[in-house]
């Protein structure tokens, strides 16, 4: 499964009311990690596909979200699970690192 676009539209159905784990990537296509991440990204989202969620928030798009969250850097990547976050990190990472988030 690709990445999901979520937006404050979407977002209950695609994330609160999700039947498996959902990481988000609150991202800007201005953001220099960001856009380091994403290959990696795409990566786990193809590895753990079934089984984890993954969700793409652009901030500039999405601030309330965004606000919701608290997100203050980017790239902030959340895990949701059964409504709740369960863990979240910010800023570039390596691929070990973000690979946790999925297991």
């Amino acid at each position: 499964m690709a990445e999901i676009k979520i937006t404050a539209a979407n977002f209950q159905e695609e994330v609160l009311k999700s039947d498996i784990p959902v990481v988000l990537d609150f991202w800007a296509a201005w953001c220099g990690p960001c856009n380091m991440m994403n290959p990696i990204i795409e990566e786990l989202a193809a590895k753990y596909d079934g089984k984890v969620k993954v969700g793409k928030i652009n901030v500039d798009e999405e601030g309330a979200l965004a606000a919701q969250f608290g997100v203050t850097g980017i790239p902030f990547f959340a895990l949701i699970k059964n409504g709740g976050l369960i863990n979240s990190c910010v800023g570039y990472r390596p691929k070990a690192d973000i690979e946790e988030l999925f297991k």
